[in-house]
């Protein structure tokens, strides 16, 4: 069963002064439930992604339960809305796991949520963060399954360049952590490759209007705009992208584009979009055939869409599952010391953590009407 705990009340910027019962600081568990953190966006511009992350989650439940939970305790989702201020979000979080409340913490949020949560987390519990990001992160006890730059853009501006001959592009992303590192590193990447960056524009989390941002890219000559926008800023992004019939001349290349986001976009508006993702609905990996089946059969036909960010959350859960099972329990030191032997098979294939990190397969795929078709492993 999964709960929904009430916010505490500590103001925003405030970290409860509870004394310590997580794993690490007081007697790891061995009987009782293991109530794990999931957090993720409910509301706001990622509000998108919520229905579905929350129904893969309790797919995960059911298949790690059934198999005797995470060393022989039940699993029990905690389920904390990741679109509220992020400061609600750590000090929620906080307040969880210093009274013992959650053992672990993992779900897809932006990178701003999970600045706000490393030291409120760190060294208490472990957090496998999911989301694609900027990279950089090695906090202790921190593990993130999600994508990279380095894993995910640069292949996919390479294979750009030489299949569809992009030379050069404008960056467009919202205005914080995760596309304005990102969009760094891309500078770097299309020195590489000989790509010219002829300009980048970040605009607020939650924009609609893009008329000017694409009067601007329009008349920058680029023949590809590279996306870094979230959820439904991407949705209003396209929308505008087809009304000028941008696509007849200017490509979209993004790591950040699901089903959801297609389909709220409409299907003129998602012509000549090319993603780079390690999951894909239409990815035909054994492990991806069982999660959509299990899927279908937990919630039906009529289910939110089991996407990129939804697949992430499974992964989280099937990552805590699997360090806890290599180690002698579930503290922190515990964890980091078996992590670089921890290998599991999973929907996007083969996973192995390296420096805190999930070395994976990366896909580029073309958007076609409301689904993808893959085109390349990277």
């Amino acid at each position: 069963m999964r709960t929904r705990p009430r916010a505490g009340r500590a103001r925003n910027d405030e970290v409860p002064h509870v004394a310590c019962r997580c794993p690490t600081h007081d007697r790891p568990r061995a009987d009782g439930d293991f109530p794990v953190g999931v957090v993720i966006p409910l509301r706001g511009p990622a509000g998108i992604f919520g229905p579905s992350c929350e129904a893969v989650v309790d797919v995960a439940v059911d298949l790690l339960n059934a198999a005797g939970g995470i060393r022989g305790r039940r699993v029990r989702p905690v389920v904390i809305d990741a679109g509220r201020p992020v400061g609600a979000v750590a000090s929620e979080v906080a307040g969880l796991v210093a009274a013992g409340g959650i053992e672990a913490v993992t779900g897809w949020h932006i990178s701003r949520v999970r600045q706000h949560l490393v030291p409120a987390v760190g060294g208490h519990v472990p957090y496998v963060y999911t989301s694609l990001y900027e990279g950089g992160e090695h906090a202790d006890g921190v593990f993130c399954s999600g994508e990279t730059p380095p894993d995910q853009i640069a292949p996919a501006m390479r294979w750009m360049r030489d299949e569809l001959a992009m030379r050069s592009c404008h960056i467009v992303g919202d205005d914080y952590i995760w596309p304005l590192g990102t969009a760094r590193a891309v500078v770097g990447y299309a020195r590489d490759l000989g790509i010219d960056v002829v300009g980048q524009e970040f605009v607020r989390l939650g924009t609609q209007d893009f008329d000017g941002v694409l009067t601007r890219v329009a008349r920058s000559g680029a023949d590809t705009v590279l996306m870094l926008l979230v959820g439904q800023d991407a949705v209003h992004f396209n929308r505008a992208f087809a009304a000028r019939a941008m696509h007849d001349r200017v490509r979209r290349l993004t790591p950040l584009m699901e089903e959801n986001m297609l389909l709220g976009s409409g299907p003129d508006a998602v012509r000549e979009l090319y993603v780079a993702a390690a999951y894909f609905r239409s990815l035909a990996t054994e492990s991806a055939l069982d999660l959509s089946g299990a899927y279908t059969r937990m919630h039906g036909p009529d289910a939110p869409v089991l996407n990129n960010m939804a697949e992430s959350c499974f992964e989280g859960m099937m990552a805590l599952a699997a360090l806890a099972d290599g180690a002698r329990d579930c503290t922190i030191p515990e964890l980091m010391a078996v992590s670089e032997r921890v290998g599991y098979d999973s929907p996007r294939g083969p996973m192995r953590f390296h420096s805190g990190h999930a070395r994976q397969h990366v896909y580029l795929a073309k958007a076609d009407g409301t689904a993808f078709d893959i085109l390349a492993r990277l």
